[in-house]
């Protein structure tokens, strides 16, 4: 697939998205979702980690709502259930880790385009924005199914409603976030967390999100169940067995990944 909206790589195991129309802020159209999702679905066969990262000063800023007379006939619901829907669950179930990289402003969809990722790493100047409310809608692209679970509901419902912006110390102390690092600091940490990523047990990792994801859903008994059939089948890997092995030779571990 050629990608004019974004640009998609894989190095060293680590699949990168640079979503790439600054002009817009990386505003997302029809065009931009399809490429992510085509990209997100080849990462997961060819890379071990994948980034999402802005292309200038923006992360993303949500809707492309630029062009009025596309804004005016939109549908809506057919566009976040046949667009949106496929491009976040896309991400949500990669079975590689993914990590967003918040360069700057994240708003609207595109601050929950950046909650759907496993690990969110933002630089210090970057916001996340509700912004629905502004402009008489309510948060969609996940907005209501991230944001409950990951800081609670009083900040869930004031950050939805008022539409006012969280700096990325904010949504790091809520637990929004997994960090937030320094403007200067930024591109060298996000990479370097990528390439721990990238370096690791893929198999373990893959495991971690598939027992994580259903927490919420099952009950103590049940979870502690799949957790011993999941643990059980990592017993069994080679990755297991080398990780073992280079713990007691007191060396870097040598993982086969997948």
């Amino acid at each position: 697939m050629q990608y004019d909206t974004i640009k998609y790589s894989v190095r060293n195991g680590l699949g990168l998205i640079e979503f790439s129309r600054p002009d817009v802020m990386n505003a997302l159209n029809t065009q931009m979702r399809a490429e992510i999702l085509h990209a997100v679905k080849a990462a997961e066969k060819e890379a071990r980690v994948l980034v999402m990262t802005g292309k200038g000063r923006a992360f993303c800023s949500g809707q492309d709502l630029g062009d009025r007379t596309t804004v005016a006939r939109i549908d809506l619901e057919r566009t976040l259930r046949d667009e949106y829907v496929p491009m976040l669950m896309a991400i949500y179930d990669c079975k590689i880790p993914v990590i967003s990289a918040v360069n700057g402003p994240a708003a609207g969809a595109g601050a929950n385009l950046a909650l759907s990722a496993d690990v969110v790493i933002a630089t210090e100047s970057a916001v996340f924005l509700q912004a629905f409310t502004r402009i008489g809608l309510m948060p969609d692209a996940g907005g209501t199914y991230f944001l409950p679970r990951q800081i609670g509901m009083p900040k869930a419902m004031g950050a939805s409603l008022f539409a006012e912006p969280v700096t990325a110390q904010q949504a790091s102390d809520w637990g929004m976030i997994w960090e937030a690092v320094p403007d200067e600091a930024f591109d060298a940490h996000w990479k370097d967390r990528a390439a721990q990523l990238a370096n690791g047990p893929t198999a373990a990792y893959r495991r971690v999100k598939q027992a994580i994801r259903k927490t919420y859903d099952n009950s103590l008994e049940k979870q502690l169940m799949l957790e011993a059939k999941l643990q059980g089948e990592l017993g069994k890997s080679h990755d297991f067995r080398e990780g073992v092995l280079a713990f007691l030779e007191k060396r870097a571990a040598g993982f086969e990944g997948r």
